[in-house]
């Protein structure tokens, strides 16, 4: 046999190879294909990539995560439970392999410990990682249902004003609604009355069926008082107006006790910060500077320059978000 027709029979032999491997890995590389082409397109969102790649294998994991579905609903977030959960377990997956990858080289490479070290480390960091990542996802929505919370509560009181002012010049209810939908988009009282007319132009409610809808998805109880007192006063009969004006007086209390609370709050926020983080970063500063420039401390993590480099570049940051996150919670929205 001559060595071109070798040559022939061997590219045909590939050739075959190569089209049979094509035709079994089609199907996967054209899902990938149209997957990526969405996500450039824009039209995938995370939630809904994550729900895709791993959505059919996350059922036996929903009941661990129960309580999520009821703070979901509150919170506001335009978020389906099953995909929020895929997009837990996904994110956790890749931040702890990613961690698990970088943190041994990283210690390996620049602070030279030794591999069992640097592995032991790797694991420890990878778990840590991926609990905190749950535990982020978990808290958001709970943050997000505070948050719309006191954002309703401090709206409340003018909110209750201008609907009295509106049911004393006799407009019906549910175009009381449609006017309070209309008044700022950025409030999140307009977004729940938005909300109301939605269920009641596009899915048919009567405008009581819609309160109750609206009362039973607020995180705010206050709100929700107020809402079954709207429609307690609907169905008896009795003078909306007066109603409105007895609630607007009564928000407008609570909101300056709040406001009293607030400040004292802050006074004690300030002292901690001031102690903390700047009066004890100083003293730390200059304690681990002077151990590094006499020699003493140990090597590893126990290195005056490491620890100094820590909290310059780690503690004093993190710890400043923890107050400005601490700060937010307390702190009224307007």
């Amino acid at each position: 046999m001559s060595l071109s027709r070798v040559r022939k029979v061997i590219k045909r032999a590939c050739r075959r190879v190569g089209n049979a491997f094509r035709k079994s890995l089609s199907p996967i590389v054209l899902r990938f294909h149209r997957l990526a082409e969405s996500i450039k397109l824009g039209t995938t969102k995370p939630q809904v990539f994550a729900y895709q790649l791993i959505g059919g294998k996350v059922a036996r994991f929903l009941p661990l995560f129960k309580d999520m579905d009821v703070s979901l609903r509150k919170s506001g977030m335009k978020a389906n439970f099953k995909a929020y959960v895929s997009t837990i377990i996904l994110t956790t997956l890749l931040l702890s392999t990613l961690v698990l990858i970088l943190v041994p080289m990283l210690l390996i490479f620049v602070f030279h410990l030794s591999l069992f070290s640097s592995l032991l480390f790797g694991v420890g960091a990878s778990l840590l990682a991926g609990a905190l990542t749950v535990i982020v996802f978990y808290a958001y929505p709970v943050y997000r249902a505070d948050s719309l919370k006191r954002t309703l509560e401090d709206g409340l009181p003018f909110t209750a004003g201008y609907m009295a002012i509106l049911a004393g010049a006799g407009v019906p209810p549910d175009y009381i609604f449609r006017s309070l939908a209309q008044v700022d988009a950025s409030l999140a009282v307009s977004n729940e009355a938005r909300n109301v007319v939605r269920d009641v132009e596009l899915f048919g409610f009567d405008i009581i069926s819609a309160l109750e809808a609206a009362s039973d998805r607020t995180p705010s109880e206050r709100f929700k008082e107020f809402l079954e007192g709207f429609i307690a006063t609907v169905h008896s009969g009795g003078s909306l107006g007066r109603y409105l004006r007895d609630r607007s007086s009564q928000f407008m209390k609570l909101k300056r006790i709040a406001l009293r609370r607030f400040s004292d709050v802050l006074g004690v926020l300030s002292e901690f910060y001031v102690t903390i983080m700047v009066a004890g970063s100083l003293i730390f500063v200059v304690m681990l500077s002077v151990m590094a420039m006499l020699g003493g401390g140990g090597s590893g993590f126990l290195d005056p320059r490491l620890l100094l480099y820590l909290l310059t570049y780690l503690g004093l940051p993190i710890g400043s978000v923890v107050f400005l996150i601490i700060l937010d919670i307390v702190s009224p929205k307007r």
